[in-house]
C-alpha cells in the first residue's frame, strides 16, 4: 500500500492530516523526541506535543514525560489494530440495531376480514423471527401453529407463548410434539390473539376471529418498530402476570449471545434458580446520554424479570441483569432503558 493509500485508510479513523503525518513520522522512529518529530513534519515542538497527546488518547502512542526530553513511542502495530478492531466491535451492535429500525422493511398496517388470512400471517410473522416471539392464542388453535413455533425454538429464539380459554389447564399441551414456548403459560379465561416477533411485527385480533368462521369482527397486523412493541408492553403487563405457569424451558449450555435482552434475562435467571454463577459481557452505554458505549462484565449478581416465578420485576416492563464489577453493582437493561444504569445491544452469557 502507498503512503496515500495509508493516509487515506487512517483518516478512516478520524485522524486529520496532521495528526497523520505525527503518527507515520512515529512509527518510522519507533521512539523520538517532540524536537526529532517537529523537524521531520514541519511543525513546531509545541503543536507536536499537542498532537501527540491526541494520539496517546486514541490509543496510538505513549508519551513518557517522565525523562528528560520527553519520549514519544509508537505502539506495536498489532496492538493499535487489536484496538481499533474492539472499537469496530463495540459499534457493531448500535449499527445493526439502528439499521434494523430503518431497514427496507416497509411500514405497513393491514386490516384482516379472515380468520384464514390471521392464522396465515401468525405463521408468516412466526416464521420470520429471529429474536422473539410473545404469542397468546386459544387452546383450539394452538395446533394451527404448533409447527411455526417449536422450529422458532429450535432457531434459538425467545417465544413467551400464552394458551388462553383453557378447559383444563394440567393438560393444555397434550397432543403437541415437541416444545412450543420457551416459557408457557395457561388461562381459563378467553383473551385477544396477540403476537409480537422481534418488536417488528405485531398482530391483534379478537378471538372470535380465529374461533369462528363467520366472524363480522376485524383483525389488524402491523409492520412498524414503534408500534409493536405497545402489544408486547400490554401482553406482559395486562395477561402475562394473570396466567398460570405451565412450561419453562431448561437452562442452556453457556456460552451464548443473545440480542434479545429479554432472553439473556430468563436465560440468567434460569442458571441463578439452578444455583450456578454466571458472568454477563455487554456493550452498554449509560442510559438517556450520548456517552460512547463500552464493555461492562462481571458476575450475575441478581435479575428483575416477570417471564417466570417468582416474578422479581417491580413494572412488567423491566427485564434487568445486574453484575458485579469492580466498580460495584451495575444495572443493565435492553435497549431505550430508563430504569438501569446502562442499556445493552448484546449480551453474552457464560460459565466461569
Amino acid at each position: 500500500m502507498t503512503s496515500a493509500g495509508i493516509e487515506d485508510q487512517l483518516k478512516q479513523f478520524g485522524l486529520s492530516e496532521k495528526e497523520i503525518q505525527t503518527y507515520l513520522a512515529i512509527l518510522e522512529q519507533g521512539e523520538a523526541k517532540a524536537s526529532t518529530i517537529a523537524d521531520d513534519t514541519g511543525v513546531s515542538k509545541r503543536y507536536v506535543y499537542s498532537i501527540c497527546e491526541k494520539l496517546e488518547d486514541r490509543g496510538f502512542v505513549d508519551v513518557d514525560d517522565h525523562v528528560v526530553p520527553t519520549k514519544i513511542r509508537a505502539k506495536p502495530p498489532e496492538t493499535v489494530i487489536e484496538m481499533l478492531s474492539g472499537r469496530l466491535e463495540d459499534i457493531e451492535p448500535v449499527l445493526k440495531q439502528r439499521f434494523s429500525e430503518t431497514s427496507s422493511r416497509p411500514q405497513r398496517f393491514d386490516v384482516i376480514k379472515s380468520r384464514v388470512t390471521v392464522i396465515k400471517r401468525l405463521r408468516e410473522y412466526i416464521e420470520s423471527a429471529e429474536q422473539e416471539v410473545v404469542l397468546a392464542v386459544p387452546e383450539g388453535y394452538l395446533p394451527e401453529v404448533a409447527e411455526e413455533l417449536s422450529a422458532a425454538i429450535d432457531r434459538g429464539v425467545l417465544v413467551l407463548l400464552l394458551v388462553s380459554d383453557v378447559d383444563d389447564p394440567e393438560h393444555a399441551l397434550d397432543g403437541i410434539d415437541g416444545p412450543v414456548g420457551s416459557v408457557v403459560r395457561v388461562w381459563e379465561l378467553g383473551m385477544p390473539v396477540l403476537l409480537a416477533a422481534d418488536e417488528q411485527l405485531g398482530i391483534a385480533s379478537p378471538a372470535e376471529m380465529v374461533s369462528r368462521a363467520n366472524s363480522d369482527d376485524r383483525a389488524i397486523a402491523i409492520v412498524q418498530g414503534q408500534i409493536v412493541p405497545i402489544i408486547s408492553s400490554s401482553f406482559l403487563a395486562n395477561y402475562w402476570p394473570f396466567a398460570r405457569q405451565h412450561f419453562v424451558v431448561d437452562p442452556v449450555e453457556l456460552p451464548q449471545t443473545y440480542r434479545s435482552f429479554r432472553h439473556a434475562t430468563l436465560q440468567a435467571t434460569l442458571h441463578s434458580q439452578a444455583e450456578a454463577t454466571v458472568y454477563a459481557r455487554a456493550t452498554g452505554q449509560p442510559v438517556e446520554t450520548d456517552d460512547s458505549f463500552t464493555t461492562l462484565q462481571g458476575a450475575v449478581v441478581e435479575t428483575r424479570q416477570g417471564m417466570v416465578e417468582p416474578q422479581t420485576n417491580t413494572i412488567p416492563i423491566e427485564h434487568t441483569i445486574i453484575i458485579e464489577t469492580e466498580e460495584g453493582n451495575v444495572s443493565i437493561g435492553g435497549p431505550d432503558s430508563f430504569l438501569e444504569d446502562y442499556e445493552a445491544r448484546k449480551v453474552t452469557l457464560e460459565r466461569p
